[in-house]
């Protein structure tokens, strides 16, 4: 089975930086791709930013020009740079992976705990 730990997150003010990141462990054949999504209080979960193994990046409209994701595909890690943060950026950050396993033979989405980001105005 594949484990995502994430970590960094934490209380900032509002302009701040933080740097999460995550990492994928356990039987693992490949990643297609790492991405973070993130949920605020009360809504839904929506997608925040992801890159493929080849290093193409997609970024959600908030995080465009604030946020930039980066893989260590050696260390099977992906960081997530934010800066400028908002207090709207406020909400429970979750790592994702595309990922095929022994386990199973397939791509499947697998999801990490989850790590607090909390940004004071």
């Amino acid at each position: 089975q594949l484990q995502l730990r994430e970590s960094g997150g934490g209380l900032v003010r509002a302009g701040s930086s933080l740097r999460l990141s995550c990492t994928a462990s356990g039987s693992i054949i490949s990643i297609d791709a790492m991405g973070w999504y993130y949920q605020a209080p009360g809504k839904q979960r929506d997608f925040v930013a992801s890159i493929s193994k080849g290093g193409n990046t997609n970024y959600g409209d908030s995080a465009k020009g604030r946020f930039s994701i980066i893989l260590d595909d050696n260390k099977r890690t992906v960081y997530l740079q934010m800066n400028s943060l908002k207090p709207e950026d406020t909400g429970v950050y979750y790592c994702n992976a595309e990922a095929l396993t022994p386990h199973t033979m397939q791509m499947l989405d697998y999801w990490g705990q989850g790590t607090q980001v909390t940004v004071s105005s």
